[in-house]
């Protein structure tokens, strides 16, 4: 693959149509219908563009498994880029893997390596990362599970490679828009659907997002290096919950299941058309210290539109503790007394 900088990059982008290759938005890619089905009849090759959410390495092991079976087992590759044009949104997974459920189309090692080196670097031998801007040539995509994945069609063949082109390096990555579990679930925890994608897991879907005030209801997943395995719950304090995928790096240790934070990560949709949501989680924060005489609450973002709350009576009673998280590094409640819980709200 060669290397372009920006320029080349975009005047390719404009000529890729004129020989054949479409310009697709993440919009256009991702639409579905009112069973979570897609709408868009697939045309190949495609190309779109978008910013690197994470680095593969945090996602799937990419080293080639001598003996693996399976196609859920072996080496695997997968990435997310989220929009960042102009009237773009939303975000779009790229998967490939040594193993294959058809026959025949399972990678030996020398070829595996070879694949990885080709989508994983540039033509100067750089890797690509989060926060690149990258092109991607398309040559097949598989709708699962609610989503459209760019992939090769579980087939080895090079006719169904895609490939990325760096068009900026080192991007800023996307703001993690804030949202809580009301944003994604109705009050009975079901999943909010919308196929016009204005509210609920499909206007996420795909994007870096953080969730706040929530804090685990289970841990069994955390650490664990399986992806099956990887699957904790996160709650709120009126009773919905959602799966969160825990990463392969690693977040320290596991907060106790009376601890509030936020998650940061992409929000992805598995095992089903109309809901199947999840948070692939890439940082944790805040975090809350109590202290003999004092709280202090570290924040790892901004919380632009939210307030800081307090209980002090089992999460019943909600009380504003009058200091606004944005920008905050620290806050300090020196009144607190050691039960006291907190929560970040967004305001109405």
């Amino acid at each position: 693959m060669k290397k372009i900088g920006m320029r080349t990059a975009l005047l390719a982008w404009g000529a890729a149509a004129a020989y054949g290759q479409t310009a697709v938005t993440h919009w256009d890619l991702q639409s579905v219908n009112s069973t979570g089905y897609p709408q868009r009849v697939e045309t190949f090759p495609f190309t779109i563009q978008g910013v690197i959410l994470n680095d593969p390495e945090e996602m799937l092991p990419l080293a080639y498994q001598a003996g693996a079976s399976g196609p859920s087992s072996g080496g695997q590759f997968q990435v997310f880029i989220q929009a960042v044009a102009a009237g773009d949104r939303g975000g779009t997974a790229l998967y490939m893997s040594q193993m294959s459920f058809i026959p025949g189309n399972n990678y030996d090692e020398p070829t595996w390596l070879s694949e990885m080196q080709r989508v994983r670097y540039d033509g100067s031998g750089r890797k690509f990362r989060k926060g690149d801007l990258v092109e991607v040539t398309a040559r097949n995509a598989l709708f699962y599970n609610g989503k459209r994945n760019i992939n090769e069609g579980h087939r080895n063949t090079s006719s169904n490679d895609f490939d990325m082109a760096l068009v900026r390096p080192n991007t800023v990555l996307p703001p993690a828009e804030a949202l809580t579990l009301a944003d994604l679930k109705h009050a009975d925890d079901s999943a909010i659907f919308d196929e016009f994608r204005g509210t609920g897991g499909e206007h996420w879907q795909g994007m870096r997002v953080r969730i706040d005030a929530i804090r685990l209801a289970t841990t069994n997943g955390w650490g664990l290096t399986n992806w099956s395995d990887r699957m904790c719950t996160a709650a709120d304090d009126t009773g919905r919950t959602l799966p969160l995928r825990m990463p392969l790096t690693d977040l320290g240790p596991v907060p106790e299941t009376s601890t509030w934070f936020s998650a940061v990560g992409i929000l992805n949709q598995e095992n089903s058309a109309t809901n199947g949501y999840e948070l692939f989680v890439q940082e944790i924060g805040p975090v809350l210290e109590i202290g003999a005489d004092s709280a202090r609450l570290s924040y790892a973002a901004d919380y632009e539109g939210f307030v800081l709350e307090y209980s002090d009576d089992g999460l019943n009673t909600w009380t504003n503790l009058d200091a606004t998280p944005v920008k905050v590094i620290v806050v300090e409640d020196a009144t607190a007394p050691t039960n006291r819980t907190y929560r970040l709200r967004k305001v109405d």
